[in-house]
This record gives structure tokens, sequence and C-alpha cells, in this order.
């Protein structure tokens, strides 16, 4: 059975995206950069109205928009949290079975993945909704 050709090119994307992560910084291979990719936007989901986690989702590749939507509680959003501290425990926190991931470093790293991906009016739109010091972790797109 051969897989649609649907299914081919969202795993090819996932990947793509997982391998850009690899490039871009000291993640070391894709177990650890899906392990980053799902915490950083889990967390980033949480913090954003309803309207604006699913515009978000929208944008992404198929196979990391089931990963994005996964234990999501849309009626516990936005997360209250304001400070980068918070967002980064929060991550840390998922991300405890990687200890050796940075997870400062996971943010900025998905943050500016994101950036490359995600069309400029989403990416402004999300950064708009996020507490100024979360901003501060997001990169300038270029």
């Amino acid at each position: 059975m051969t897989m649609p050709s649907v299914f081919a090119r969202t795993v090819q994307q996932s990947q793509t995206w997982l391998k850009e992560l690899i490039d871009g910084t000291v993640i070391t291979d894709e177990t650890k950069a899906f392990a980053a990719l799902r915490a950083v936007l889990h967390h980033l989901r949480d913090r954003l109205i309803v309207q604006e986690a699913a515009q978000l989702g929208a944008q992404l590749p198929t196979l990391i928009r089931g990963v994005y939507y996964e234990g999501w509680r849309p009626n516990e959003t936005p997360n209250k949290d304001r400070t980068a501290d918070a967002f980064i425990a929060a991550v840390r926190e998922e991300l405890s079975g990687h200890p050796e991931i940075d997870p400062e470093i996971a943010v900025r790293a998905v943050f500016a993945l994101l950036n490359r991906e995600i069309s400029q009016g989403e990416i402004e739109d999300v950064r708009q909704m996020l507490p100024e010091k979360v901003r501060e972790l997001w990169p300038k797109a270029a």
C-alpha cells in the first residue's frame, strides 16, 4: 500500500522543519528537535486566544498541526503567565525527558522557524498577543 500524496507531503514538510531546527541550533537530532518544537508550540498555543491559536494552527503542516492541537483545552486559554521566565519554565517542564535541551534556546529556535515558515501577518498577530517579556524572546523577522 502506498502512502497518499497528502501524507507524504506533510511528512516531508515536517521533516524539513525538524532539520531546520537542527541546522540552526545546538539541537542534535530529529527526536530532540521534535520534542523542542512540540513543547514550544504547546506553550505558545496556550498563551493565545482561541481564534488566534486556530489561525496559527491553520498555517502549520498537517502533521505538526496535529501535534500542536494535542491535549489542547481551549476553555483554559489564554494562560495568564506574563513573564519570559514563566514561559521558559513551562517549556522546561514539558522537556523534562530531555534535560540536554536548553529551553530558552528551544524557544528562540522555534520562534525563528515560525518567522520563516508562517506568514508575516500571522506572526505579527501572534507576537502582539504575547506579553512584552515573551515577545523579547522572538527574533525580529529578516
